[in-house]
């Protein structure tokens, strides 16, 4: 595959605080890559390096094979679309969405066919004359990716474009900047502190931990194959199990990892560990119970579905066995 941007040995300090430290990560053309973390875990600061706004202390960045670490940003061959959307208010959408190709001079006609082209795109026509005040969130961002695109960019950087939509819209915008990123076939960087969101919308994700990252890899094997506690528990829900733990309450030699549906309930037949919890908590969750279960001072979730074919006396305080298969858990480094 071709390779779109490399970042390579990238670190940046702020005084005492390591942003980025040897941050190594490479992308490919066409690829909807998540840059994931906590807040202050260097995800921005990586999106603003590969963008030119931050200059890094020691390391470079490759766009398809130029190394532009010294290029200014309005030279990178980027486009970044922001949380805040950064409109112009006294613009209406056409105008907004056509601003780069007027300061680039582009022929008249040009301009007009360019802008009705990605109008349609994301969905906005009919709305061209309208100001962004007179737009709802998801409007208003539609504007800002069509703003970003229209230029088609080699790569699109986008820093938690979605984090001021509420739920629902949220999740229907999810779906829309997939589709537009299947459209343009543009590599899209993506920066979120939304497990779910980086989920279910990325190729690949980079998880970042205090300026490090600890895991480059596809959805699916972060959840199912962890490489380390922080991201078995930064991921979905999990029950981290200590060496210590593990050897003393469940006869295992390593510290591990069992997702909450791997835990069975009042069905123990030929399965690798049995033991009896406490239910300590209980929360209702629509089609689901959760279920945080406490053994010997380990809190262990697990999920409980009330149409299943066997049923248990949901109450705080009662004991239930549990169980799981050891090809369920994942072992852990300490």
């Amino acid at each position: 595959m071709k390779t779109a941007l490399k970042i390579s040995n990238i670190q940046k300090r702020y005084g005492d605080v390591a942003a980025l430290d040897q941050v190594d990560i490479e992308i490919f053309d066409g690829e909807f890559f998540s840059l994931l973390g906590p807040s202050g875990s260097g995800k921005t600061t990586c999106l603003k390096v590969i963008a030119g706004f931050e200059v890094p202390d020691f390391g470079t960045i490759h766009l398809f094979d130029e190394d532009v670490s010294s290029i200014p940003p309005f030279k990178r061959d980027v486009n970044t679309v922001f949380q805040d959307y950064a409109l112009f208010p006294h613009m209406n959408v056409r105008d907004n969405v056509g601003y780069s190709l007027k300061i680039k001079k582009t022929h008249k006609n040009d301009q007009e066919r360019l802008i009705e082209e990605i109008l349609q795109k994301v969905k906005l026509q009919g709305y061209d004359s309208r100001k962004p005040s007179e737009l709802s969130g998801g409007q208003r961002q539609r504007v800002a990716l069509a703003r970003s695109l229209i230029n088609k960019p080699k790569v699109l950087l986008l820093d938690e474009p979605l984090g001021a939509l509420d739920l629902k819209l949220r999740e229907q915008m999810q779906f829309e900047l997939k589709s537009l990123q299947r459209q343009f076939e543009i590599t899209f960087v993506y920066v979120t502190h939304d497990q779910q969101e980086a989920m279910s919308m990325s190729d690949r994700i980079a998880i970042f931990n205090e300026g490090k990252i600890e895991q480059i890899d596809t959805p699916i094997n972060i959840y199912n194959k962890p490489k380390s506690a922080f991201v078995a528990d930064f991921i979905g829900t999990t029950s981290i199990i200590s060496k210590k733990d593990a050897q003393s309450c469940f006869n295992y030699s390593s510290s591990f990892s069992i997702r909450p549906e791997f835990v069975m309930i009042n069905q123990s037949e030929n399965s690798d560990f049995n033991f009896t919890a406490m239910i300590s908590d209980i929360q209702f969750q629509g089609s689901l119970y959760k279920l945080l279960l406490e053994k010997d001072s380990i809190l262990i979730n697990a999920y409980y579905y009330p149409n299943s074919s066997h049923s248990i006396n949901l109450a705080i305080g009662e004991s239930v066995n549990l169980s799981w298969n050891k090809s369920n858990i994942t072992d852990l480094d300490e």
